[in-house]
């Protein structure tokens, strides 16, 4: 088939496809985000051992993974409230932010500071954790396909057939 318009080549006889949502986009944000902040604290651990030794090492480990827990929970948050409310589960998302940082101090005060803790590895390993985890969200947000409109399955009323 070619355009009215214009000669040219033929557009082609395969149908298009018809693009829907995501089967989950929460559950592919956490395994992306999870995967880039594991490996980037993975490498960040190693640095703290070929400096500091064995406590660095489980200092940074420990930081970057209480970092990725409480991150990975507002990402499984976000997945079941979106299969029964989809818009509400952005705002629950954002809500679930604050219920983090409150549940990190809890757990830091609850837990102390071990003896075999590095502060200095243990921040590092935080901070590297939120980055790269962020990066990886706002990259996959970026590339997520949102349906905005709510198109109708079938119109009703008569046809002009």
């Amino acid at each position: 088939m070619t355009s009215n318009a214009e000669h040219g080549r033929s557009s082609g006889k395969a149908a298009v496809g018809v693009s829907g949502p995501a089967r989950s986009l929460w559950l592919r944000l956490l395994v992306l985000s999870s995967a880039a902040a594991a490996a980037a604290v993975l490498i960040t651990s190693l640095i703290a051992l070929a400096f500091n030794g064995s406590n660095a090492l489980l200092s940074s480990s420990f930081g970057g993974a209480l970092v990725m827990v409480f991150f990975a929970i507002s990402l499984l948050i976000g997945h079941f409230v979106g299969q029964s409310n989809p818009s509400g589960a952005v705002g629950l998302f954002v809500a679930t932010y604050f219920v983090k940082v409150v549940g990190f101090a809890v757990v830091l005060f609850v837990v102390g500071e071990p003896e075999w803790l590095h502060e200095r590895w243990f921040l590092i390993g935080a901070v590297v954790a939120v980055v790269i985890w962020q990066a990886a969200e706002i990259r996959g947000f970026s590339k997520a396909r949102l349906q905005i409109y709510n198109d109708p399955s079938s119109i009703k009323g008569g046809s002009d057939d």
